[in-house]
């Protein structure tokens, strides 16, 4: 009362299937998480520029800016969490009166690369001041 060869097989290759369906999702998991990790980071930052902006009339030169003060517009100042870089900032004008945040995500296929300014080849996420 065994299997037969074609029952086993039969069971290896719905099994290999089904492997072949789960294991990319679990394999690209963190690096989307990390990804979604990024983008929230960036809305925070942006968040905490906008409150700047807003009381003192002009953006930061430096994000380090915003972690100072006996008030601070943000308590500690999120970094990549692969790399622990920190976020690429750029303002323009003098004193800044707009800027734009960047982060490179590690899906190059994340729907959200559409934003104005990304660049899906490259992965880079950018997020822009409101003014």
């Amino acid at each position: 009362m065994g299997f037969t060869v074609l029952e086993v097989v039969v069971v290896v290759v719905v099994a290999a299937f089904f492997l072949a369906l789960i294991i990319p999702g679990l394999i690209n998991g963190p690096s989307r998480a990390r990804d979604a990790t990024r983008k929230s980071d960036l809305r925070a930052i942006k968040a905490s520029l906008e409150n700047f902006y807003n009381e003192k009339g002009s953006y930061p030169l430096k994000l380090s800016e915003l972690e100072a003060g006996a008030t601070p517009f943000i308590k500690k100042l999120p970094k990549d969490p692969k790399t622990g870089a920190e976020y690429v900032y750029v303002t323009f004008g003098n004193p800044p009166n707009s800027f734009y945040l960047q982060a490179t995500l590690e899906n190059k296929n994340d729907p959200d690369l559409k934003n104005v300014g990304s660049d899906p080849a490259k992965g880079i996420y950018q997020v822009n001041s409101s003014n």
